[in-house]
């Protein structure tokens, strides 16, 4: 018999690439973020998921600029 597999839950989720929660953007935002990729070069080259990956990468940039640094 198989073993059980745990349920995903939201504390067993990975976090940011640094470990640090506080930068990981939403879905939501990663998908504006991506569409206005998009809309910026009129929708013409490109791809969704390379819009997708730039859009969450740009995001996480963004948010840890902006996180002060502990001491």
């Amino acid at each position: 018999m198989p073993a059980a597999r745990k349920r995903s839950s939201a504390a067993a989720r990975p976090k940011g690439h640094n470990g640090d929660a506080r930068h990981d953007p939403t879905h939501a935002e990663i998908a504006e973020a991506a569409y206005l990729r998009y809309l910026s070069r009129q929708g013409s080259g490109g791809s969704d998921f390379d819009d997708w990956v730039e859009a969450e990468r740009d995001l996480r940039r963004l948010r840890e600029a902006a996180t002060p640094k502990s001491q």
